[in-house]
Parts: structure tokens; C-alpha cells; sequence
């Protein structure tokens, strides 16, 4: 299909946001190349949104070949625009060492840039690293007030990994509060594995959060 060529005004701001709406309906039906082929035209915009969607096509290989190479060049040229999500998306990248040489410190420093861009997953993310001693041994009150900061801003994640470190600590209540906190943040996948987490759990006070997480999660 012949694209025509778009130079970016006021009004086709709005023709790159309809473009990325389109490639995530592609997405989320299942439509792969046609995503990819939505997140391609609307990356020519130079938008960093657009361009970190681009990223995603390539490191996820949707409607095409996988490329993390590929991937983290928009990344990066999302990232030089401020975006947070591109910087998260790097910081993964380095993290796992999928296609590039794993570098803790690297992945921090762009999980620390998304959180500073208002990404809460980065700062449940930092919260992962200073628990497993990014500087050497385990920083525990680092962790912490990170996952407390990204439970906070919405983090389903995070208030799963304060509540387990009340666990940790014995501390039933703060377990209770942050678990009971998750379940309106989580989705299929979070309420099944807060199921799991809890499944030998004998405490009453969890008892209303583990019937609530499997009737979201259907478990029975």
C-alpha cells in the first residue's frame, strides 16, 4: 500500500496518533504485519512515541524479523526526545542481555530516566535492582522506598513486592494493605500469580484478599 509522504503540522499530529491507535488495534487482534506496517509510517513522523513503537515491532518481532540491534536504535532516538518508555524499554534490554551484553549498570541508568519521565514500572524495576545488590550487596531500605514509590503511582507489581517484604518481616498488616491496594491496579496475569504467591497463606487477615484475587483471576 502507497503511503503518502507526511509533513509534520499541527494537524498531522493528529494523523501519527490515529496511526499508532490503529497499529495497537492491529496489535491487539493479532494482526501483526498490519501493526507493524502502522508503527512504521507513523515512526516517519520523528514522534518518540512512534519511534519507541517501532522498537517494540522489532524487539518483539512483530510483522517482522526480530532485530534487538534494530530495536534499540529507536530506542535510543526515542529516548534523545524524552521518552520515558523507550528509556524502560532499553533498560530491559540491558537488563536481560537479550541481543546486547547484559549491563546492570546501564539498565539502571535508563530505568532511572523513565522513572524521572514518570514511568511507574521503572521505579519498581530500581526497586528490583537494589534489592539484588546492584552495588554489591543487597539494599534492602533502597528497595523499599522504591517499590514504595511505584506502588503509590499505580504499580501493581511493586505493592506485590511490598507485601512481600511485610511478609519477610512478619508484618501481616502491611502485607494485607498492599495486597488488598494491588487488586484494583492488576490484570489476569498479576491476580494469578498474587493468587499463587498466596495460595499457602494461613493469616485471616488474608483470607478476604486470596477469595477477591480468585474470583478476578477465575482460580478456583
Amino acid at each position: 500500500m502507497a503511503v503518502r509522504d507526511i509533513s509534520l503540522t499541527g494537524k498531522d499530529l493528529d494523523i501519527v496518533e490515529t496511526q499508532l491507535l490503529l497499529g495497537q488495534l492491529y496489535l491487539d487482534s493479532g494482526n501483526f504485519s498490519h501493526a507493524f506496517e502502522m508503527f512504521s509510517i507513523a515512526a516517519r513522523s520523528g514522534r518518540p512515541c512512534a519511534l519507541n513503537m517501532l522498537g517494540r515491532a522489532y524487539e518483539r518481532a512483530w510483522g517482522v524479523a526480530r532485530d534487538v540491534l534494530l530495536a534499540v536504535k529507536y530506542f535510543n532516538a526515542a529516548v534523545r526526545e524524552g521518552d520515558g518508555w523507550a528509556a524502560f524499554n532499553l533498560g530491559d534490554v540491558y537488563l536481560t542481555g537479550d541481543g546486547l551484553p547484559a549491563d546492570k549498570m546501564r539498565a539502571y541508568k535508563y530505568y532511572l530516566f523513565a522513572a524521572q519521565k514518570g514511568v511507574a514500572k521503572a521505579l519498581n524495576m530500581l526497586g528490583l535492582l537494589h534489592e539484588r545488590g546492584l552495588y554489591g550487596s543487597p539494599d534492602i531500605d533502597g528497595a523499599r522506598q522504591f517499590f514504595r514509590a511505584a506502588g503509590e503511582a499505580g504499580d501493581c507489581w511493586a505493592c506485590l513486592n511490598m507485601g512481600r517484604l511485610s511478609l519477610n518481616e512478619n508484618d501481616v498488616t502491611g502485607v494485607a494493605e498492599w495486597f488488598e491496594r494491588s487488586l484494583t491496579l492488576g490484570f489476569p496475569e498479576y491476580w494469578e500469580c498474587l493468587e499463587a504467591f498466596l495460595r499457602d497463606a494461613n493469616a485471616p487477615a488474608l483470607q478476604r484478599i486470596i477469595f477477591e484475587v480468585r474470583r478476578r483471576s477465575k482460580i478456583r
